[in-house]
């Protein structure tokens, strides 16, 4: 936050201790606040000691933030508790809604806790309070080099900010390492232990207490947002519930500043990649089966899997690393035992599941939550421990007549916190189960008619026909259209090998054996070569293949230029390691070559689809 923003927000507490002294019954004897910014989350806990110091009985408690910290509040927790250390235990989670006081200016975020019932002239009570923001922990610098540290800014106040006057308090703040470039030191009580921050304790503090601090430290977290998340929960009474995940993901860290070099990174990877994050950690029900990963490309090898009887945790390494600003898109699906998550309950039956994402310390700008039920189903209800925008939909998937009910929910800035059950009530009749079986039945039944009725009548053609000798042309011409499809597409093959060597050779550093695997591509490239020369003769000489045959003779071409481009690229990368030129330098010189190389790749995969489509 600015300084001219502190400066008007201090102004406006200032205003507000002179003019309206409001709620003087409470005293909050003992307030203690912890601040956890480990990940991109700003995870705040408060334990308050209430005491009504006044002659009514007080059942509301006023909780309040500044206002730029309200405006990133993604969840609010307040419960009433007792007892202290590991005695202390939860009596009950309490009801809290957004105020908006007239006493109270905008420049303060206020929220109204119901009491569990009214707090008595002397009475005291101990309330835990759980919030979590997003979007607190800014960039600073805004932009970076790939090698340079992630540093984060994170504005607070030692002092806690409440309409009641606190009588002690203390704050302690939990950062990642010890790796601190500045923060604001008051006075002597403030002390910084290893990576923890500690200010106070502060006694007899008044109404509207506000003291700015400033914590600038480095974070290796991993800023990962998803800007959209549609999760796809699919019940089927026949065993099974799937989930699919659909993430638009963005690193909402410090821009990366500069170009990216593939080569540094994956040369040194540590010191020239330290903003990057390289995996997301995936935590889901311990019998998930059937898990995949994939993007739009295809499926994502580089993932692991362990699992036990409490959890499944799945590593996912996106298929390269994200830096500040950069965005991925990708789908996570896997299965679920239907016993472990329906069941019954007067007359009805109810999926309990998770409502937000599997991975850990990730951040959703708008997640979208949506429930297929089975055809049939009806009477349909929510259960959330939150508020949530709630409609419903039809989905028709196979052999579906009527469709299938689609409960959508939807909420926006959602944190881990929000991983809770939620409960979707239904009736359903087990008759329903019956109806795709019948549909199987009678499809087959018909297509066994179908059957017996073909295979009793001729609809033979007579092969002395000019149409059946044209067909038998024709299939010679598709079935050498497929081998110059298959040479092609060995050809490459080739040409990945190729150019995997030369990543080999960036990672390693061994010229002899990129020569090697140079020397190999060349001999399997000439023999391919001698296998498409007699295709193509017989293409040139038949006349059902007069109107593809250029199109034909035009891949050949362009295959065999983008050959020589690739060489030409890989002796100009093999001289610049043997002269020891640096990975920039490698870059600069085949660029031209690496751009022609793309055009000629695209040009052939397009000549390819056209072939494939006749």
């Amino acid at each position: 936050m600015k300084q001219s923003n502190v400066d008007l927000l201090l102004l406006l507490l200032a205003i507000v201790v002179l003019a309206t002294p409001a709620y003087s019954d409470l005293v909050l004897s003992k307030v203690e606040r912890r601040i956890d910014v480990t990940s991109q989350i700003a995870r705040v806990t408060k334990t308050l000691k209430v005491v009504n110091s006044g002659s009514e009985s007080v059942s509301e408690f006023i909780l309040t933030f500044p206002k730029f910290l309200g405006n990133n509040l993604a969840y609010l927790s307040v419960a009433q508790s007792e007892g202290k250390g590991k005695s202390k235990r939860t009596l009950a989670n309490l009801s809290v809604e957004a105020a908006n006081p007239k006493d109270i200016p905008d420049s303060i975020s206020v929220y109204s806790v119901a009491l569990p019932k009214p707090l008595d002239k002397g009475d005291t009570l101990t309330l835990d309070v759980i919030a979590a923001f997003t979007n607190v922990l800014q960039p600073f610098p805004e932009k970076i080099s790939q090698g340079d540290s992630h540093l984060v800014m994170l504005q607070e106040s030692a002092q806690y900010l409440s309409p009641y006057a606190v009588e002690s308090q203390s704050l302690s703040i939990k950062l990642p390492s010890a790796r601190i470039q500045s923060y604001t030191n008051l006075d002597s009580t403030t002390k910084l232990q290893g990576s923890e921050l500690k200010y106070g304790p502060y006694k007899n503090l008044p109404e509207y207490s506000y003291s700015p601090i400033v914590v600038h430290f480095e974070s290796k977290a991993a800023f990962a947002v998803a800007e959209k998340l549609v999760r796809e929960i699919e019940v089927s009474h026949w065993g099974n519930v799937q989930v699919t995940e659909h993430y638009n993901l963005v690193h909402r860290g410090a821009q990366l500043k500069g170009e990216f070099s593939r080569l540094d990174f994956q040369a040194r990877p540590n010191p020239k990649g330290e903003s990057a994050f390289r995996h997301l950690l995936a935590r889901l029900p311990p019998r998930a089966h059937s898990i995949y990963y994939r993007d739009d490309i295809g499926n994502i090898s580089t993932s692991q899997m362990q699992s036990d009887s409490k959890k499944t945790e799945v590593l996912l390494e996106p298929r390269f690393p994200l830096f500040g600003g950069w965005k991925t898109f990708f789908t996570i699906g896997y299965g679920l035992p239907l016993s472990d998550f329906l069941f019954a309950s007067e007359g009805k039956r109810f999926l309990d599941i998770s409502f937000g994402s599997p991975m850990l310390d990730l951040v959703t700008d708008k997640l979208i939550v949506q429930v297929v039920l089975p055809e049939g189903s009806k009477d349909i209800s929510v259960k959330t421990p939150f508020a949530v925008k709630q409609s419903q939909e039809i989905k028709y998937s196979h052999l579906d007549i009527a469709g299938r009910p689609v409960v959508v929910l939807e909420k926006d800035n959602v944190v881990p916190d929000h991983n809770q059950n939620i409960q979707v009530y239904y009736k359903f009749s087990n008759i329903h189960l019956l109806s795709e079986p019948l549909m199987l039945i009678s499809g087959f039944f018909v297509l066994f008619i179908t059957c017996i009725i073909y295979t009793r009548a001729d609809f033979s053609i007579s092969k002395s026909s000019a149409s059946y000798l044209a067909k038998l042309q024709w299939d010679e011409v598709l079935a050498t259209l497929q081998e110059i499809q298959s040479i092609i597409q060995k050809c490459l093959a080739a040409h990945d090998k190729l150019e995997a060597s030369l990543r080999d050779l960036s990672r390693t550093g061994d010229i002899q054996t990129c020569k090697a695997a140079r020397k190999s591509t060349d001999s399997l490239l000439k023999d391919l070569s001698k296998e498409v020369k007699p295709l193509m003769a017989f293409l040139q000489s038949s006349q059902s293949a007069s109107h593809i045959s250029p199109k034909v003779e035009e891949l050949v071409a362009k295959e065999k230029e983008l050959q020589e481009k690739l060489m030409a690229k890989h002796t100009t990368v093999v001289e610049g390691y043997e002269k020891k030129s640096s990975g920039r330098d490698i870059e600069l010189r085949i660029a031209s070559q690496q751009q022609k190389i793309a055009a000629l790749r695209q040009e052939v995969e397009d000549l390819l689809e056209f072939i494939d489509e006749i």
